[in-house]
């Protein structure tokens, strides 16, 4: 089994979907709130890109931005991983993806992160993660 085996037996499905996140966090480092996009998202969390590493169980504020016309949601996440992505060029700066599990996310966004997740799978079968 390959390290990424591992990574890719999730609960939930994730689907390839760009939206905003902000990331806040909060442990007064100079780089405490990240502007990204998700990389996929899931009803169980997302996979975001970052420029910088953020520490493994590490607890972050999330607030995302579904691109549907809503409020943003947010709620708190868990660093569940993190993997450095192969850096073809030495003066350019290395990229992270980073595992996010939603926790103390609202009943009501979740029934909407559900909905977006599942009109997503109906209408684009090849956008589907397992």
């Amino acid at each position: 089994m390959s390290r990424w085996d591992g990574l890719n037996r999730r609960k939930f499905p994730r689907v390839n979907y760009p939206c905003l996140v902000v990331i806040n966090q909060s442990d007064g480092s100079p780089n405490d709130v990240i502007l990204t996009h998700t990389e996929n998202i899931g009803i169980g969390g997302v996979c975001v890109i970052l420029k910088q590493a953020v520490a493994m169980f590490s607890f972050v504020k999330l607030e995302l931005d579904l691109m549907d016309l809503g409020n943003h949601i947010k709620c708190k996440g868990k660093v569940v991983w993190s993997v450095r992505r192969k850096n073809e060029m030495e003066k350019k700066p290395s990229f992270y993806d980073l595992g996010i599990e939603f926790v103390e996310l609202d009943i009501k966004d979740q029934a909407r992160l559900e909905e977006v997740v599942k009109n997503l799978v109906k209408n684009n079968k090849q956008s589907i993660l397992s």
